[in-house]
C-alpha cells in the first residue's frame, strides 16, 4: 500500500515515519514524499534514512518529482502543507495584532487569513487526487484543518477526513487524571462524548465500562491541576462549564488575558518557529548525512513541543508542560489508527473531522464537524451525540459561519465573503478592523 505525504519536507513528517516503522501490521509498502522546497524534503529524507537504520524491514522512501508523480497510484494521501511557509504565518499573526486583535495560526483573524491562502491550493490538490488516485483516501492535517477539509470535501466528498491530535490528547490526559487505566483507551473500555469544530470542541462525557468519570474529575481540584487543560482553564471555570474544553478554547474564554500575553512577548509563535526550524534546516543541510540531520531534528522537536501554546500557559499563571502533557495522542498515531481502521474495516472509534450529516441538527449536513466517528472500509461515520448546550451551539454556529464564508471567499475569489469571514469571527470585534486586516494582508501577500 502506497502512502503519499504532501508537505513531505514538513518538520513533523519523521513522526509519521517512525509510527510506520513501529507498526506491527506493516501495512505501508512505500512512502512517497512531495514538497515544493527541495532542500527541506532532502533534509527530512535524511532524517527518515537515519530512523530506518537497523530496522529489520524499513519502509522504502521515495521523493517525488512533482505533485502528479506523488499522487499517481497512491492508496492514502496525507496532506500536511503550509502555503506561504512560516513567513506567511508570521504575517497572519502580526497583521491582526497590529489592529489589537488576536493573531494566531488557526484561531481568529490569523486562522481566516491562513485559510484564504491555503484553500485554493488544497482544492487543486483535491482535483488532482480525483483525477489520478480516485480510490485514495485523503487524510488532511493541513490547518486550519476543519476549514481546509470542508473545502476539499467539495471535490472528494467523504474520501477526505481531517485529523487533529488535540482531542485525543485531551481524552487521554483526562482519563489519566480521573484514575482510569491507560490501557482502557486502546481496548475500548473507555467511552467519551466529544463534539465541536476543529480547535473548538468539548469533552462532555468520559466513561469507564459504563461508569461516568467526568463529574468526579471536575469536583477534584488536585486531579484537575494534574493535566494541561485543567491548569489552562482553572477548576472553577471548568465546573461552571460542566465539560473539558479543547485547549484552543482558551483563546475564546480568556481572550483578554491571552491577547495581553501575546502583546507582551518579543516574538510570536510563528517568529519563534521561523527561527528555530529555519535554523534547523540550514544546519542540517550544511552538516550533511542522516546522523547529523536526525540529531538536530530530535533536539529541535523537543524544544518545539515544550514551547507549544506558551502564551496561553503564561496567561493562566505560567507553568511548564510535563511528560503527560507532551504524550497526547500524536497526530502520527491518529493518522495510523485511521488508516488501519479503513483497511481493516474494524469499526474503530476515533475523533475526526467529517461531514456533519445529522450529528448536529442545527448545522448543514455537509458542514465539517469534529466528533466521535466509527471508522471502517467505507470511511468515517459520525456517531449520534447528546444535544449541545446553548453556549456551545452558539459558538459553533458563529465559527462555522466564519469557516463557510472563508471557503466561499477562497473558492470564488469573493472579497465580500472574505470580509464577512473576518468581521463575523467572535475574536474580531469590528467590520472596520476586519477591512483593514484584509487590505493589509492583500498588500503584503
Amino acid at each position: 500500500m502506497r502512502l503519499t505525504i504532501l508537505g513531505g519536507g514538513g518538520f513533523r513528517v519523521p513522526l509519521v515515519y517512525r509510527a510506520l516503522l513501529d507498526d506491527p501490521a506493516g501495512s505501508v509498502s512505500e512512502v512517497v514524499l512531495y514538497d515544493t522546497d527541495p532542500r527541506r524534503v532532502a533534509v527530512i529524507a535524511d532524517v527518515l534514512t537515519r530512523l530506518a537504520q537497523g530496522h529489520p524491514t524499513p519502509v522504502p522512501v521515495r521523493v517525488a518529482k512533482g505533485l502528479d508523480d506523488a499522487l499517481a497510484g497512491a492508496d492514502f494521501v496525507f496532506s500536511a502543507i503550509r502555503v506561504g511557509g512560516t513567513a506567511g504565518r508570521i504575517r497572519d499573526e502580526r497583521i491582526p495584532l497590529a489592529e489589537g486583535v488576536l493573531g494566531q495560526e488557526t484561531v481568529g483573524a490569523g486562522g481566516v487569513l491562513y485559510g484564504l491562502r491555503t484553500i485554493p491550493v488544497a482544492l487543486h490538490i483535491a482535483e488532482r487526487v480525483a483525477a489520478l488516485a480516485p480510490g485514495a483516501w485523503v487524510i488532511n492535517f493541513t490547518n486550519p484543518a476543519g476549514m481546509v477539509t470542508e473545502a476539499m470535501s467539495q471535490v472528494l466528498g467523504d474520501r477526505v477526513i481531517g485529523i487533529c491530535d488535540s482531542p485525543v490528547g485531551l481524552v487521554r490526559r483526562a482519563a489519566r487524571a480521573a484514575g482510569a487505566d491507560p490501557a482502557a483507551f486502546a481496548d475500548g473500555r473507555l467511552g467519551y462524548d466529544y463534539v465541536g469544530l476543529n480547535h473548538l470542541g468539548w469533552l462532555r462525557s468520559l466513561t469507564l465500562e459504563g461508569t461516568e468519570l467526568l463529574p468526579g474529575l471536575l469536583a477534584d481540584d488536585a486531579a484537575l491541576g494534574s493535566f494541561e487543560e485543567g491548569r489552562l482553564f482553572g477548576a472553577d471555570w471548568l465546573r461552571i462549564l460542566g465539560a473539558l474544553p479543547n485547549e484552543y478554547l482558551h483563546y475564546y474564554y480568556f481572550r483578554r488575558e491571552t491577547l495581553d500575553s501575546v502583546r507582551d512577548t518579543p516574538e510570536t509563535r510563528g517568529e519563534f518557529l521561523d527561527q528555530q526550524q529555519g535554523g534547523f534546516f540550514e544546519r542540517a543541510a550544511a552538516a550533511g548525512g542522516p546522523d547529523a540531520a536526525y540529531a538536530l531534528w530530535e533536539r529541535t522537536r523537543l524544544e518545539r513541543e515544550q514551547t507549544y501554546m506558551a502564551h496561553s500557559r503564561e496567561a493562566s499563571g505560567g507553568w511548564q508542560r510535563d511528560s503527560h502533557d507532551l504524550e497526547g495522542g500524536g497526530y502520527d498515531r491518529v493518522a495510523l489508527a485511521l488508516m488501519h481502521a479503513i483497511v481493516g474495516d474494524s469499526g474503530t472509534r476515533l475523533i475526526l473531522n467529517v461531514r456533519n450529516g445529522t450529528t448536529v441538527p442545527q448545522l448543514a449536513p455537509d458542514a465539517i464537524v469534529e466528533t466521535v466517528c466509527e471508522v471502517g472500509a467505507h470511511g468515517a461515520r459520525p456517531l449520534p451525540c447528546a444535544p449541545l448546550r446553548e453556549d456551545q451551539l452558539g459558538l459553533m454556529l458563529q465559527v462555522k459561519a466564519v469557516e463557510r464564508a472563508a471557503v466561499e471567499a477562497a473558492t470564488f475569489k469573493d472579497r465580500g465573503a472574505a470580509l464577512r469571514a473576518l468581521a463575523l469571527h467572535p475574536l474580531v470585534d469590528s467590520p472596520a478592523v476586519a477591512a483593514r486586516i484584509l487590505e493589509r494582508a492583500a498588500d503584503e501577500a
